[in-house]
């Protein structure tokens, strides 16, 4: 059944394939730039990914003005205004972030800062808060799991209020996304399984909650394909270039779906998760995905059990039968990910303790994604979650 209205927006230009970096810049300078400043991590340093990104544009009169490097997994406002005026202060025009999503974000706040003139982030908190364009920018991923290069949506981490800021607005897509497998291959098994979980679960939340249509329904059923074809492979074959191109591309397509139809109560604990007890994003949605699924049943059982065939579970006939094999479809990869990399499957696994889950519980209602979520989700209904991913 089609909505009654929605809205489908992707304007990022996608670059993907094996030496997609050496049109680095190109773009950037279609985009009129020539000194962008290169936001990345220590991580990303170390793999030797950096050097690679250098190496395109030693033949281009393009020069980047200063490279940040020191962006934390859950970067903060005050990097964010730490690289605002990096920015300033080299006289860049242009961001190039390369990296998972902290840094992805990390470089969109930082761009929200430079253009807007200021240094608070509470400001622009929710959603269609930006008045201005943003400044050139371009984001090579080395993850594939959040899909930030083709969302207008950023988290930072608040340090005053110990919880997740979430800012959205069309104003946040980056101009370009570039997707070359050499820039994923050096990930930890462990961070290729929780991003991999990651990718699936902004999927499948996407096409099962409220604000799913049929444009987004498409990206997420093909996202969820590649995933359960190459997720575990690119685990156990680290340098496999054809699932690691497969990974890129899955995660921007679960990207563009819940960038357009939200997602529900799987993230909307696993933000909280992050916020109380410092779970990276991947993991937390991984462990609570099959019970979040679980939770939408009586709302949204036979929508969940469409998912089976491309899960690998040839469909039934019966939709409550189909969404409980799409639930054991992601529980059985889940394992096989905790035996490949020791990905946990609860939330004790993942350092959680016991007296935590009640201020997660009250963290999360108050988290956004929850109001898209098909079944409400309140403080009891958020607690029993919690209580049977723990």
């Amino acid at each position: 059944m089609l909505p009654e209205y929605y809205e489908f927006i992707c304007p990022v230009k996608i670059l993907s394939g094996l030496k997609a970096l050496s049109n680095l810049p190109y773009e950037l300078t279609l985009l009129g730039a020539k000194r962008p400043l290169i936001v990345t991590d220590k991580g990303v340093v170390r793999a030797g990914l950096l050097k690679l990104v250098m190496e395109a544009f030693s033949e281009s009169d393009i020069e980047p003005g200063i490279v940040f490097d020191e962006t934390p997994p859950d970067s903060g406002s005050a990097v964010v205004n730490k690289v605002a005026k990096l920015f300033k202060d080299n006289k860049c025009d242009s961001f190039v972030a390369v990296g998972g999503g902290s840094v992805i974000d990390t470089a969109k706040c930082a761009n929200m800062i430079v253009v807007e003139g200021t240094n608070d982030l509470m400001k622009f908190q929710g959603v269609d808060r930006l008045e201005k364009d943003m400044k050139p920018f371009v984001v090579i991923p080395t993850t594939a799991g959040t899909g930030s290069e083709v969302t207008s949506a950023a988290v930072i981490y608040d340090e005053a209020s110990h919880t997740k800021m979430a800012f959205t607005s069309s104003k946040l897509f980056p101009k370009a996304a570039i997707l070359d497998p050499r820039m994923t291959m050096t990930m930890p098994a462990k961070i290729s399984a929780a991003t991999g979980m990651d990718a699936l679960t902004h999927a499948a939340e996407a096409y099962y909650c409220l604000a799913k249509n049929p444009v987004s329904d498409g990206f997420a059923i093909a996202a969820i394909r590649l995933i359960f074809e190459n997720l575990l492979t690119t685990v156990k074959e680290p340098k496999n270039k054809e699932a690691r191109l497969a990974m890129l591309n899955a995660s921007l397509l679960a990207g563009a779906a819940f960038s357009n139809s939200l997602v529900g109560v799987v993230h909307g604990i696993a933000h909280a998760t992050g916020g109380v007890a410092r779970v990276p994003h991947g993991v937390a949605n991984s462990i609570l995905l099959p019970f979040g699924m679980e939770n939408n049943f009586k709302k949204v059982g036979p929508i969940i059990g469409e998912l089976a065939p491309f899960m690998g579970m040839p469909p039934t006939g019966k939709p409550m039968k189909d969404a409980e094999n799409a639930v054991a479809a992601v529980r059985k990869l889940g394992k096989q990910l905790k035996d490949a990399s020791g990905l946990p499957t609860k939330l004790s696994e993942a350092g959680v303790t016991k007296e935590q889950l009640p201020e997660i519980a009250k963290a999360a209602i108050n988290d956004g994604s929850c109001t898209i979520n098909p079944e409400e989700i309140t403080y009891e209904v958020a607690l029993d979650i919690l209580k049977k991913a723990f």
